[in-house]
């Protein structure tokens, strides 16, 4: 079912509603730097690219940029995709996506489960990105100064998120495609047939696999008690995201769109 977005993007939320803090302080050193934001309850999903340096290392800088860009378009879309979550930014290899009951979601915690499982899903150029996913307390703020500024989402949620991105599976004697991975206490008690419904041939061929509580060691935040979800189903992709990459290159060269100096 469709969704009627409100919100495109953190700054169309900001500015639509109003703010929890709003004022000018001092740096110390006489100069003045405004706070504005509003604080909501969210779950951030977290994700980058597997061996992303390694992978791109031959590339050229334009055949990098449009290997990085052909990621931002294919998670975004799906993390999207009928969803009420936005895009909070875009750094490097790496994506952060916000969803809450003040964007829309009902149940923004299984909304972001959802769009790391379609991720984990559809991953043509197999991508097999790390995600992670961790709610609580956050601010929806501007950041930056009146030179340069963007709005983004600060709190804890935001660092764990991207450290259980970075949690691996603990069973590397296994193939695993894909890991996604949250804190235990998030998951509870949930279903991962009712919070992920099988699709396809699923049921027979269970593509996902919740695993048990284990305890990770994260840095800044101690240890962690985590739940993760394997994807144990390898995608074989028609073209890697490296070749595609560099086709992409030779069709912008070939159609005038490149000049190289």
């Amino acid at each position: 079912m469709a969704f009627d977005r409100q919100f495109h993007s953190l700054e169309d939320y900001l500015t639509s509603t109003m703010s929890d803090v709003d004022g000018v302080l001092d740096d110390g050193g006489g100069a003045g730097f405004p706070v504005k934001g509003r604080e909501i309850e969210a779950t951030v999903l977290f994700a980058d690219i597997t061996g992303f340096s390694t992978r791109t290392l031959s590339l050229s800088p334009a055949a990098t940029l449009i290997f990085v860009q052909n990621f931002f378009a294919w998670i975004t879309a799906e993390a999207l995709d009928g969803r009420p979550g936005i895009v909070d930014k875009y750094i490097g290899d790496e994506v952060m996506v916000v969803f809450s009951a003040e964007f829309g979601s009902v149940d923004p915690f299984a909304d972001a489960v959802q769009a790391a499982a379609a991720m984990s899903r559809h991953d043509p150029l197999a991508y097999q990105p790390h995600i992670g996913i961790a709610s609580g307390p956050v601010i929806v703020g501007y950041a930056g100064t009146a030179f340069r500024y963007n709005v983004s989402v600060f709190g804890e949620p935001v660092a764990l998120a991207a450290r259980c991105a970075a949690v691996k599976p603990d069973d590397l004697t296994s193939r695993v495609y894909s890991n996604i991975v949250m804190p235990a206490v998030e998951w509870g008690e949930r279903d991962l047939s009712v919070v992920v419904p099988p699709a396809g041939d699923e049921s027979t061929y269970p593509r996902f696999e919740l695993q048990g509580t284990r305890d990770v060691p994260m840095k800044g935040l101690g240890t962690v008690s985590v739940r993760e979800i394997y994807n144990t189903s390898f995608w074989t992709p028609s073209i890697s995201a490296t070749d595609r990459a560099e086709a992409g290159l030779k069709f912008l060269q070939a159609n005038g769109r490149y000049w190289p100096r």
